[in-house]
């Protein structure tokens, strides 16, 4: 019953929820933020609401939400202060492509490494893990094992010193 921290909460506990494997209970929630974004009104966190719609849109399956979402928030990062999100908008753009049918393996490998590049630079250790993940995954798809098995061992190292173990199983079965 907190209106003004309602989208962060909401937009933070679909994505957990997705991410858990608790989709029955992710898209009430993911269904109002979208209805709520579509009037247009700006809110608290607001790049950071989306990004995390965004990733919850894509671990639902709803790739085509995901996509529009990533591309509000790639006109969002365009600001002073907007360069991490630019990270995030990157690799949510791979995940988009890598999931497509077909996938556009090329875009997705570019848009991956630019997060990746972003993340390094701006010390976004678990970013760049997800970006490792993606990358492997993608090049384990085109049959590149070595670049695959670099990235996945990459992406499972960082999992592993910082403690991220959620993402491990999905990591190691890849590699």
């Amino acid at each position: 019953d907190i209106p003004l921290q309602f989208p962060m909460t909401a937009s933070l506990l679909s994505a957990a929820y997705a991410l858990a494997g608790r989709t029955a209970e992710a898209l009430p929630l993911l269904d109002q933020m979208l209805e709520r974004l579509a009037t247009g009104r700006r809110m608290l966190q607001h790049a950071l609401v989306i990004t995390e719609l965004s990733e919850a849109c894509l671990l639902v399956g709803r790739v085509d939400e995901a996509s529009a979402l990533a591309a509000r928030l790639l006109e969002l990062s365009h600001t002073p202060t907007g360069h991490g999100y630019q990270a995030h908008v990157c690799r949510l753009l791979g995940e988009v492509v890598r999931r497509r049918e077909p996938p556009g393996i090329d875009q997705a490998a570019t848009h991956y490494r630019q997060a990746l590049a972003l993340a390094e630079e701006l010390g976004m250790r678990p970013l760049q893990a997800h970006c490792h993940l993606g990358l492997g995954t993608l090049y384990g798809r085109m049959g590149l094992v070595q670049q695959a098995r670099a990235d996945l061992t990459a992406a499972i190292a960082l999992y592993r010193v910082m403690d991220m173990t959620c993402w491990l199983p999905q990591a190691e079965a890849a590699l």
